[in-house]
């Protein structure tokens, strides 16, 4: 990402000043970042919605909050961030969400400070662009085409047998994604987006691509001056297409350290990263595996920490956190260098479900295995860790049943990641 040592307006922060990070997060998250950088000795400033002001936040760890309302443009906050650097000199704006990348992007253009462009990122975001970026590296993607043109999408449609996704260009995990078996059914999304008359709904926002059947994995990396110095790499059960249409558990556990999928995917990760000239940062693909040729195909990468608790099963297994990591590359210097933990090769995993109530009581579930419960209001989630994998297997199993029968709740599909 090329970080220029120099604080916002293009002068070299002062010496002997505190060095200061700006965060942005629409979300609640990160609180080990927050505390990763506040424990390499910078000040931090954080800038979120007002609504979630009340959330748990380390605050011993924040200098300063700045916040937004909650629907605002990405003007507004820049020109939050840039009244913060008012007060004092900023070295890094990082975006802690999916939704915050580019908007911290543009931040640092603004401001003029090192790191990626809100161009570079959006290869990050757009998965049209993903897919371009990728095929033409020869990175394997299913079969797809922009909505752009009819003759085109016709063609396309006409070209082998469905079904199909329309899925958004810019949403997060499986929102907004339809599955199509027929023409005629994803002509009828495209017409129906149409018909909503606005920009956000609007079929070019969309991509038509083959819908794949099989496994889907993920690769989680730690990528510092273009090397990945370390990656998880984990199989989810049920695919998240599948657990947000059609409610159930979701899991995710690591692949084991001598599977051939495991060195597929690390290879496939790292040359998917260098085509995306991905230099300093965190990273998370998702692959998935057909069913029919066992090939893998790129599904999405994006430059921040997974969702899912999947930074917390990391820890547990691997030794290293996503969150605190990207903190340590953020906060690096010439005289503080990054420097990687002792890795470990042990194996955990995540059950996490939608639950029928506001604060679900886990208390009877007693397996020492247990290092770790959600609490969110609403779900009920696990991680366990074990130096077993076949033991790993059998939790997930038993307390994906467990956990359906005494807490399970479904809700319709999300249309779009809102709030």
């Amino acid at each position: 990402m090329g970080h220029g040592h120099y604080a916002a307006g293009g002068s070299p922060a002062f010496p002997g000043m505190k060095n200061h990070i700006v965060c942005i997060a629409s979300e609640f998250k990160g609180n080990e970042f927050l505390e990763e950088c506040h424990n390499a000795g910078w000040d931090v400033t954080l800038v979120t919605r007002k609504r979630l002001l009340d959330e748990p936040w380390v605050w011993t760890a924040i200098n300063a909050v700045r916040t937004v309302e909650d629907h605002v443009s990405v003007d507004e906050y820049i020109r939050t961030v840039v009244n913060t650097a008012g007060a004092k000199a900023i070295d890094r704006v990082v975006g802690l969400d999916e939704f915050d990348v580019l908007t911290a992007a543009k931040v640092r253009e603004h401001l003029q400070l090192g790191g990626m462009s809100s161009s570079h990122a959006l290869r990050f975001r757009d998965k049209l662009a993903m897919r371009n970026i990728a095929f033409e590296a020869g990175i394997p993607c299913p079969s797809y085409v922009g909505v752009f043109h009819p003759d085109a999408i016709n063609a396309y449609l006409d070209s082998g047998p469905g079904p199909w996704v329309v899925k958004p260009r810019n949403e997060v995990s499986a929102f907004g994604i339809r599955k199509c078996e027929t023409k005629e059914d994803v002509w009828n999304a495209l017409n129906d987006l149409d018909g909503r008359n606005t920009w956000r709904d609007h079929p070019s926002q969309f991509l038509i691509e083959k819908f794949i059947v099989g496994n889907v994995f993920h690769v989680d990396s730690v990528v510092h001056n273009g090397k990945v110095m370390a990656c998880g790499v984990s199989q989810y059960g049920t695919p998240p297409f599948s657990v947000s249409h059609y409610g159930g558990v979701f899991t995710s556990s690591i692949v084991p350290y001598k599977a051939a999928e495991r060195s597929k995917l690390e290879k496939l990760n790292t040359e998917l990263l260098k085509t995306f000239k991905y230099q300093q940062g965190v990273s998370h693909a998702e692959f998935l595996q057909s069913s029919d040729d066992d090939n893998f195909y790129l599904l999405e990468v994006a430059c921040r920490v997974g969702g899912a608790y999947i930074a917390n099963v990391l820890e547990h297994a691997c030794n290293f956190n996503l969150w605190r990591e990207w903190a340590k590359l953020e906060t690096s210097t010439p005289e503080n260098p990054y420097k990687l933990p002792k890795l470990r090769k042990d194996f955990a995993g995540v059950a996490l479900a939608l639950a029928n109530q506001d604060a679900p009581d886990t208390s009877h579930y007693v397996d020492e295995e247990i290092v770790y419960r959600v609490s969110k209001p609403k779900h009920v989630g696990l991680i366990f860790y074990s130096k077993k994998q076949k033991r790993l297997e059998e939790l997930l199993s038993v307390y994906s049943e467990r956990i359906t029968r005494d807490f399970l709740a479904t809700a319709p599909a999300k249309e779009r990641y809102d709030d």
